[in-house]
């Protein structure tokens, strides 16, 4: 079961610092509104993924194990692609670049963000969608510690974000540039996992 606390606290640390379109709105309404009212957008991804959590569940479920592994092999070629572009994205990092939108219902808006961004269709699809449905076979709590693990771990760094930004935003650009370089390690070594536990399925 720790495997699997583990396994979501990794891609929740990699989902959180990933740069993409919430990340971008949580950063602005943070400069533009305050902490205060950004705070409660950290917990829009676990309500706005719900439908998606479901969905890829449910169409993951019609399938065999062969086209699971494959799924995974996929997932993990995703990620080291993921790798590379937040690699050139922290090689190129600005940190006096970000983007300033004006929005009112700021959590709402959050959610909507998150359901029209593809990042949650591809992360449960070809990542945490095998690895539940792995963990939830051996038992139940194997894949409600992967979910736990994931959406703790991202709104925590949801939160820090938020925080950082607002009393800080030179600092928490700094930081924000750290922690994409720990993301794109974090990355390669969880594709390099999902490549080999789908090969050796095949195999």
């Amino acid at each position: 079961m720790l495997e699997y606390l583990i396994f979501g606290i990794t891609y929740g640390f990699i989902a959180a610092v990933q740069p993409g379109p919430l990340q971008t709105y949580i950063i602005s309404q943070t400069l533009t509104k305050g902490w205060k009212l950004t705070l409660p957008v950290s917990i829009a991804p676990i309500i706005s993924d719900i439908p998606i959590f479901f969905l890829t569940i449910f169409v993951l479920n019609l399938f065999s194990d062969s086209f699971l592994s494959a799924i995974r092999i996929l997932g993990g070629i995703f990620l080291i692609y993921l790798a590379f572009k937040t690699y050139s994205t922290w090689k190129n990092y600005n940190t006096s670049e970000i983007t300033i939108k004006q929005n009112n219902k700021t959590f709402t808006n959050a959610i909507i963000v998150n359901i029209l961004n593809p990042n949650p269709y591809l992360g449960w699809s070809l990542i945490m969608g095998p690895l539940f449905l792995e963990g939830w076979q051996i038992s139940p709590h194997y894949g409600i510690s992967l979910i736990i693990g994931f959406y703790l771990t991202m709104a925590l760094l949801l939160v820090i974000t938020i925080l950082l930004f607002a009393f800080a935003k030179k600092f928490g650009n700094k930081v924000s540039r750290h922690l994409l370089g720990l993301s794109a390690v974090g990355l390669v070594l969880f594709g390099i996992y999902q490549l080999s536990v789908g090969l050796k399925t095949v195999i």
